[in-house]
């Protein structure tokens, strides 16, 4: 099982992260030229990452506020935040209740930073660095220990994160997320997608484009019957796994994921009672 090595806490902006990436797509100033330059190549593509990353970004925001509002859920587990942006998993749940308690876990020195500086005065979020995969690593957290009560139902978070983890018996998406279900008392929530395509070629473009530009921090893109497998053994809310922009949609005209090269594939698994 992943142990968790020797984490940076050094920030090289010569070298794109997925992260960074993701917050130029929404808009972010927390980004650099190599992030900036590595998305025009990505989009030449698949024009559509873009609409894609704001899509996502709206079905977690949909989600939190679904699993706090209808489901009474007052923790949450987010595994590779990424950098703060507008409406957080904090902000859309404190709403709410703002008694909610909020975890953050990330290896990228950048979200610390940030993180940190933005949380300075919430007691109930908290940003740690560490790898996603070290899961003793991060439910053993002391700040993870304070703020969550693993005997209560939690959600906990994988937002389009798992395509940036490679396959690995002890290590890959499916056997991550079988050892966090495990921890997670009945009544807890898991929340799984990542980028899909059921075209090869895309699959192997982005895949490779993309391992090389983070210095192979990335995993692959992979198809929905994988994704279906991360969800083996969850009961899974309605509307089921499905392109995220159609997870219960706030509106009859909320907007949609039209281009298909690839897709953002997943929704919201419970615990069994």
């Amino acid at each position: 099982m992943h142990t968790g090595k020797q984490l940076s806490t050094e920030i090289d902006a010569t070298v794109p992260t997925a992260a960074r990436m993701y917050d130029f797509y929404l808009g972010g100033k927390d980004n650099y030229a190599a992030d900036r330059a590595a998305t025009e190549e990505l989009d030449k593509v698949v024009p559509s990452t873009r609409r894609l990353a704001l899509n996502n970004r709206r079905f977690l925001q949909r989600v939190v506020r679904t699993l706090t509002q209808e489901y009474g859920i007052r923790q949450y587990l987010d595994h590779g935040s990424g950098l703060p942006t507008q409406d957080n998993v904090h902000q859309v749940a404190q709403r709410i209740d703002p008694t909610t308690h909020v975890v953050y876990a990330d290896n990228d020195p950048m979200v610390l930073v940030h993180g940190r500086a933005l949380l300075e005065q919430d007691k109930r979020t908290v940003v740690i660095q560490a790898d996603m995969r070290d899961t003793d690593g991060i439910f053993g957290h002391p700040e993870t220990q304070r703020l969550i009560d693993f005997s209560e139902p939690v959600c906990v978070l994988f937002n389009s994160v798992f395509h940036c983890i490679p396959d690995s018996d002890t290590d890959g998406p499916l056997a991550l997320a079988r050892r966090v279900r495990e921890r997670l008392a009945p009544g807890s929530f898991m929340v799984m997608c990542q980028l899909v395509s059921e075209d090869a070629e895309v699959r192997k473009f982005v895949t490779d484009f993309m391992d090389q530009a983070t210095q192979g921090h990335w995993g692959r893109v992979r198809q929905q019957a994988d994704v279906h497998a991360y969800f083996e053994g969850l009961e899974v809310l309605e509307p089921g796994l499905v392109e995220v922009s159609t997870w219960r949609p706030d509106t009859e005209v909320a907007p949609r994921q039209l281009t298909q090269e690839w897709i953002e594939f997943g929704g919201v698994g419970r615990i069994p009672q």
